[in-house]
């Protein structure tokens, strides 16, 4: 090479006198030609082949692409030749603008992209229309199928480098023939397309070369078909793709021909390249990958290749399509195919800090631009540093650096910190490296090889019990027929899990409630790597069956929600109402049967997540109950919607009809516990002999009744993601004996003229959930009618308190030394009478009672009337909290809500009878009421 200080004056003074008469040759010319003589060889070749294009990049340097050349089908021996030179003359664009500071190394890189796709589609067309005069078009049902040209790598993820190959993968959506005279296979056709358009683009001519372009990346590699169907590429993907396949896919995108068919199948090829849970496997695919390439570097002594070295290219590359890999099938927003806004997904997701972000970013940009400067210099398809002194000279100077040392610096702190976040990413799992070698040594040696003594002396009780149900698990099928990779990752999480449930008080119900859990997770390989992988799912999972058997019941039930172990939002802000609304209400437009599966995949997580935090402390139990009815809200106006569109389509609509669904009970109340039941009544209000106007017309009220029946059934349908909810009817009027749905008259006439004083008690906590606005607006007109109407105090006093005795004597469980939380005496139950008699007794005197339904606002609604007291009222919402607290801990272990006596509890019991027997609702002496003091 030349001498850098020499060189560049002597072919720019060459260059400017070969420019065309009267062109510009200013001083300032000079400089920026000298600056882009340093940097490319490839873009000097082509100034001296073509000086007007040095010209017009003299008078506008920002000026757009050109456009492609137009291939004339009369001349097919020209096409090589033009694309050849447009391809030359718009990079040598491209270089022109990123070396005079015109272009970001992210445009430099964009701008590759687009030429691409360009000589792509004007060569494809090309192509495909000397087929078709060849031998016809392929068609099915009377339409034309086209080949799809998908570009992975770089080109797929719009960040082309400037001298790289294209990777390719042809497809086509549906077989057939083509309809020519000389007709053929659409396999042939297709394949005969694909290798006409590499010819053209690839092979060397005088003029060199348009896009390197590499095939190996189909399924089967150089051993499969140049182009497959759909369907093939389908079941490929199904039963043979391997992990670097889907990192290679991950970026795929159709790049010329059938575009729109191409979108179709990279949907379907979706699951295949993220798994519907978090799939901490992907990590030992690109263990395995990035192995090779360590091997391959090193086998070729390329230390000093910013691609596939330490701390290169492709290491930023895997950081980020591992993690997107891991979490893509469960988090949409990560599915990006471009590095940059792909981090950004991540670090928003807090998946990756902000300043590993930064840094990776910063890394990235730095190592694509010197990537870029290397391959300008002489059109080279290179990643590696250049060996000599000069060129790593001219290389330092071409990107304003004093010099090498100055820019080898620079490079090195990149790769480091690229090479650091790589190898904590896929550091090999260490779950095990803390538990004591006595217990690893346990698991190791079962069945044969346990032994009582050896849990005796890592500190279990129960430890015969224990070491029982543990040889059973070892010799179980599931355990022995595990692969190799699958048992050495059991061998790492079971000592872990052991550990945590040693010094348990009942370690072998724990040690129970874990079996059953990884009985189902061995059949899922994923999920396995994800607590081998992920010490803090290990840690939160052992924790959280030992404090939880509702929870570790349902991880067992649904291993997917291990995923929440590992979600970063568990431990920020809970999901607010909108959030939930917007987040069911997104999946209504699916299939019934895939819509009430996605519904129940957002309401286990939802209350997964809402019920850990309340084990963790992190959320008082009064909002986590607020927040299940929230949910269930939710999910109750998506299954509405789901069912009125079944309707329609079975029955037609009927114009200016409305439905209502009211919740009653803890949801009405907003104080539903985890795994309750809903409350529901519905409502309707139609014109008078209106029908349906579908094939199958129903009058309205058959038509709602189905409606209500479908709402009923479909919360209750039983997917492979669990069942929504079950629904308790009982509450409409008239009770068992009344129709399912009735029509707003019909409920405003039994309100005003039949109803009990209970049933306007349990009116009260009523309140609309889903349905038309006018229509629920209408229920709270007759609700606050039946609520205001004026009552003679003294039967209202002796109906609520007949009713609470009647109860009482059926539901309540307490007993000597233990109390019924919900039905005992001074329990909630009693509580929401003394509310509910309150409301009824007061609402016509102070109607901002009507507007509440949950006991902690109706408490302080009542004292805003002046109807508690302020110290009263505190007393009894301090007691509500509390009872509702320990309620649903009981829940949370599958235990009855019957407690032992406490102080805290004597002291809660006796502000609420205190606040009975001072409405007249219990007498103070009452046997088995605890005095205040």
């Amino acid at each position: 090479m030349a001498d850098p200080s020499t060189a560049p004056s002597e072919v720019t003074a060459r260059l400017l006198a070969a420019l065309p008469s009267g062109a510009r040759t200013d001083p300032a010319d000079a400089a920026r030609l000298e600056r882009v003589a340093m940097a490319s060889d490839f873009a000097i070749d082509t100034f001296r082949r073509d000086p007007g294009l040095l010209a017009e990049l003299f008078e506008d340097p920002c000026a757009p692409a050109g456009l492609p050349p137009v291939l004339d089908p009369e001349t097919p021996g020209e096409w090589p030749r033009l694309l050849r030179r447009y391809r030359a003359a718009e990079s040598t664009r491209l270089v022109w603008r990123d070396v005079l500071g015109h272009d970001s190394v992210d445009e430099t890189l964009a701008g590759s992209t687009r030429l691409a796709d360009a000589c792509l589609q004007a060569g494809l067309a090309a192509v495909e229309g000397d087929m078709r005069r060849r031998h016809g078009r392929v068609l099915v049902d009377g339409r034309e199928v086209r080949l799809v040209v998908f570009g992975l790598g770089k080109l797929g993820g719009g960040e082309l480098n400037f001298s790289s190959d294209v990777d390719l993968v042809y497809g086509y959506e549906s077989g057939g023939h083509s309809d020519g005279a000389r007709s053929l296979a659409a396999d042939d056709y297709f394949a005969r397309v694909g290798q006409a358009l590499a010819r053209l683009l690839d092979e060397p001519t005088a003029d060199g070369f348009c896009h390197r372009v590499d095939l190996r990346l189909r399924p089967y590699g150089n051993a499969g078909r140049v182009a497959m169907s759909f369907a093939a590429i389908e079941q490929y993907a199904q039963r043979e793709g391997r992990d670097w396949e889907r990192y290679a896919w991950q970026k795929a995108r159709p790049v010329a021909g059938d575009v729109a068919a191409g979108e179709r199948l990279l949907v379907t090829l979706r699951p295949f390249v993220y798994r519907r849970y978090l799939d901490y496997g992907a990590l030992d695919g690109l263990r395995t990958m990035k192995s090779a390439i360590a091997a391959e570097v090193a086998r070729q002594d390329r230390i000093d290749d910013i691609k596939r070295g330490p701390g290169g290219i492709r290491e930023i590359e895997f950081f980020a399509q591992a993690l997107q890999l891991v979490r893509g099938g469960r988090e949409p927003a990560l599915r990006e195919r471009r590095l940059l806004p792909a981090l950004e997904a991540l670090r928003r997701a807090r998946h990756v800090g902000d300043g590993t972000t930064a840094a990776l970013v910063a890394a990235y940009r730095f190592l694509r631009r010197l990537e870029n400067r290397l391959q300008m210099v002489g059109d080279a398809q290179t990643h590696a540093l250049p060996g000599s002194a000069s060129a790593r000279e001219r290389l330092a100077r071409g990107l304003d650096y004093p010099g090498w040392p100055q820019l080898a610096a620079e490079l090195a702190v990149h790769r480091e910190a690229v090479a650091t976040e790589f190898a904590a990413l896929l550091a090999l799992p260490g779950a095990a490296a803390a538990v004591p070698s006595d217990l690893a040594g346990y698991w190791r040696g079962l069945p044969d090889d346990g032994g009582a003594v050896r849990l005796a002396a890592a500190g279990f009780g129960e430890a015969a019990a224990v070491d029982a149900v543990l040889c059973d698990f070892a010799r179980s099928p599931s355990v022995r027929e595990l692969s190799d990779a699958a048992r050495a990752r059991l061998d790492r999480v079971m000592p872990v899990l052991l550990q945590a449930t040693a010094t348990l008080a009942q370690p072998h119900l724990a040690i129970r409630r874990l079996l059953a859990l990884l009985q189902n997770v061995l059949r899922r390989a994923s999920y396995l790597a994800l607590l081998d992988e992920q010490p803090v799912a290990l840690a939160r999972l052992g924790d959280l069956v030992t404090r939880s058997a509702f929870l570790a019941e349902r991880v067992a039930m649904h291993p997917l929600l291990l995923d929440e172990l590992l979600d970063a939002r568990i431990e920020g802000p809970m999901p607010g109402r909108a959030a939930l609304d917007a987040e069911c209400a997104a999946v209504v437009a699916r299939d019934t049967e895939a819509a009430l599966y996605a519904l129940n995949e957002i309401r286990q997580a939802a209350s997964f997540r809402t019920a850990l935090a309340t084990l963790d402390g992190r959320q008082r139990a009064v909002d986590s109950t607020r927040q299940l009815a929230w949910l269930a809200e939710a999910v109750v106006a998506a299954v509405v919607a789901i069912a009125r569109r079944e309707l329609h389509g079975a029955h037609g609509a009927i114009p200016e009809a409305r439905f209502a669904v009211i919740g009653y009970g803890s949801l009405g109340g907003s104080e539903l516990g985890v795994g309750s039941d809903l409350d529901l009544v519905f409502l309707y209000d139609a014109p008078a002999q209106s029908m349906s106007d579908g094939a199958r017309a129903l009058d309205a009220a058959r038509w709602h009744a189905r409606l209500a029946q479908k709402v009923v059934a479909l919360l209750g349908t039983v997917t492979g993601a669990g069942r929504l909810y079950d629904v308790d009817i009982r509450l409409r009027p008239d009770g068992a004996s009344g129709l399912l749905v009735s029509s707003m008259a019909s409920f405003d006439d039994y309100q005003r003229e039949r109803a009990w004083t209970w049933e306007h008690q349990a009116l009260v906590r009523a309140r609309p959930v889903a349905g038309d606005t006018g229509l629920c607006a209408a229920f709270q007109r007759v609700r606050d009618a039946a609520l205001a109407r004026p009552r003679d105090v003294a039967a209202l006093q002796h109906d609520v308190a007949a009713m609470r005795a009647k109860m009482r004597a059926e539901l309540d469980r307490s007993s000597a030394g233990r109390f019924d939380l919900k039905q005992g005496r001074g329990g909630l139950v009693d509580l929401e009478f003394l509310v509910q008699m309150l409301v009824l007794r007061e609402a016509a005197a102070h109607p901002p009672l009507l507007r509440q339904t949950s006991t902690p606002c109706l408490l302080d609604a009542l004292a805003g009337a002046g109807v508690l007291g302020t110290t009263e009222a505190a007393e009894l919402r301090d007691a509500h909290a509390a009872l509702l607290a320990s309620a649903l801990d009981c829940t949370l272990d599958r235990r009855t809500r019957v407690v032992a006596e406490s102080v805290a509890l004597a002291r809660h019991r006796a502000a609420i009878t205190a606040a009975l027997a001072a409405r007249g609702l219990v007498a103070a002496t009452d046997r088995g009421v605890p005095s205040a003091g």
